[in-house]
């Protein structure tokens, strides 16, 4: 069992709500932080959301309450000192911008209590690349979530050289305690083991459409039939949401024509997945 009882997601994207209310959902108290309210009144509305899809999944206990009161459990603020106040756990969930990730623990690392530990769930970058501009190496490391997290609940958790090993082994009890399969990465690995394997399958996807080979509907139905997957890989992408392969494409030399191809086919016109009603397929509105 951990020692973690207040945690605090940074960013209230569609992955950081995931993390928050399923962390919420489990029983522990959540401030959800974003960089302004109006952000944080999208977000209000995306775990109300989640609330129901929940009870419509049949998560367990869901329908019993659970889901309702998990809501309860979420407290919001737009400013980083009050957000990190009293939290044994912070989850970055922002962006996939180096930059703007340094930025954020270093602001983070001022304000944030002594005893908190940091933990990011970038998708790609290395926690390496963060860990100096924390102010606390010891208490750094990556705790990546999948996507639909109620489901597709695995948790990897990857430290560096610097991580307290006790710190390592109380988020990996943590993530169990809020119904993830923790799954320890023994040395960093950019793209832990899940994106290790979806990157690659993704782009590959995406370079077939850009290049005129086949339709991006096609590309699934193939993938789907022959293999018995239940998505493809622009299936998949709308899920995630275009904004984070974009930005991954975009720090990647031979990924920013892919990256490019996306901005201009369906980012720009509004296109960026199941969280606006429409990328490479059209949703109907919740």
């Amino acid at each position: 069992m951990s020692n973690i009882k207040n945690v605090t997601v940074l960013g209230t994207g569609v992955l950081g709500s995931q993390i928050a209310y399923q962390t919420a959902f489990s029983g522990f108290k959540v401030t959800a932080y974003d960089i302004s309210d109006e952000i944080l009144a999208k977000a209000k509305e995306r775990f109300e959301g989640l609330a129901s899809t929940y009870q419509a999944d049949g998560v367990a206990g869901a329908a019993e309450g659970k889901a309702d009161a998990a809501l309860t459990h979420i407290t919001y603020s737009s400013e980083l000192a009050a957000a990190v106040a009293d939290a044994d756990l912070v989850i970055e969930a922002i962006p996939e911008v180096l930059a703007l990730k340094q930025q954020t623990y270093e602001q983070l690392g001022k304000v944030a209590p002594a005893k908190t530990i940091f933990a990011t769930n970038s998708s790609t970058l290395l926690p390496s690349d963060l860990k100096d501009f924390t102010g606390r190496p010891a208490r750094f490391l990556a705790l990546h979530f999948a996507n639909q997290v109620w489901k597709f609940n695995t948790a990897e958790v990857m430290g560096t050289a610097d991580t307290d090993p006790a710190v390592f082994d109380e988020v990996v009890a943590f993530a169990g305690e809020i119904g993830m399969v923790a799954i320890p990465i023994h040395k960093e690995k950019a793209g832990y083991v899940l994106n290790s394997l979806l990157v690659p399958f993704l782009n590959a996807g995406y370079a077939l459409a850009a290049g005129g080979y086949a339709d991006p509907k096609d590309i699934d139905n193939v993938w789907r039939i022959a293999t018995g997957a239940p998505m493809g890989p622009f299936q998949i992408t709308d899920i995630i949401g275009l904004t984070t392969p974009y930005n991954i494409l975009s720090q990647s030399g031979e990924g920013k024509q892919l990256g490019q191809w996306l901005k201009e086919n369906y980012i720009d016109k509004g296109k960026l997945g199941v969280a606006t009603g429409e990328g490479f397929y059209t949703y109907d509105a919740k």
